[in-house]
């Protein structure tokens, strides 16, 4: 009998950094970043962020812009946005945000929803920097996204084309916690997210302003998990689990 693909996909969210990705990297990274990389490793291999009371735990809400859904058929990342929640607080000025080199036209509708143009992007860093820096951001908290499969498709792609070797790091699927705090709720899109929670829609399709929304959603959620009983993710892994 197969496990609950809702099981699965958790399972899939977390890990470390292998030692192979070194391998890759040399010559072609500076030694500070691969020493930041065996440090990170080293961190990530101590599963602790699944007991640490919610309140308690640091995390990073992220989110990218990107040319389409489908990386593996060349759709590419435009933008990195995220944003710091240490101990349930946001800290406004704790924040990442990168666009990425490319040398591609970009579609009408692209343009329309982001706000960007190729001329924004030419003169980017590659996507390999952007990655490199975005991980020194994050260390090791446990990242957030909204429908986070998105993100995690294009960071497995982005890692693999960039250093051959799959990203594994906890990632925390804002949606799924909405749906144990209102159940039964048929709500889809982060807009809608926003408005039914009562938080103001500012920068929408900004890969930080969408990344400042899902963290003051967490902020929200993890009130709301303790009056349902999940005061860790442990509790909410083993909510979802029961669904």
């Amino acid at each position: 009998m197969k496990d609950n693909p809702l099981v699965q996909f958790m399972k899939q969210f977390h890990g470390k950094i292998s030692s192979n990705i070194y391998t890759s990297l040399m010559g072609k990274t500076d030694p500070k970043h691969l020493a930041f990389l065996r440090n990170l490793e080293k961190e990530l291999e101590i599963e602790k962020s699944l007991y640490v009371p919610l309140h308690e735990l640091n995390v990073v809400a992220f989110d990218f812009e990107t040319t389409g859904f489908f990386p593996e058929q060349g759709d590419q990342i435009l933008s990195i946005g995220a944003v710091k929640v240490k101990k349930g607080e946001k800290s406004g000025s704790d924040t990442f945000y990168s666009l990425v080199h490319n040398n591609n036209n970009l579609s009408p509708d692209i343009k329309r929803l982001t706000g960007l143009d190729e001329s924004d992007l030419q003169d980017a860093p590659d996507l390999s920097e952007v990655l490199i820096r975005f991980y020194q951001f994050v260390q090791s908290d446990t990242l957030i996204a909204h429908h986070a499969s998105h993100e995690k498709k294009f960071l497995q792609h982005a890692n693999w084309k960039s250093f051959k070797k799959p990203y594994k790091h906890r990632i925390v699927d804002t949606s799924f916690v909405f749906n144990i705090v209102v159940p039964d709720n048929n709500i889809v899109s982060l807009d809608d997210y926003c408005t039914f929670s009562g938080l103001e829609i500012r920068n929408r399709h900004h890969a930080l302003g969408d990344a400042i929304m899902i963290a003051q959603l967490w902020q929200l959620y993890i009130k709301e998990l303790s009056n349902v009983g999940c005061y860790t993710l442990n509790d909410v892994y083993e909510r979802l689990a029961r669904r």
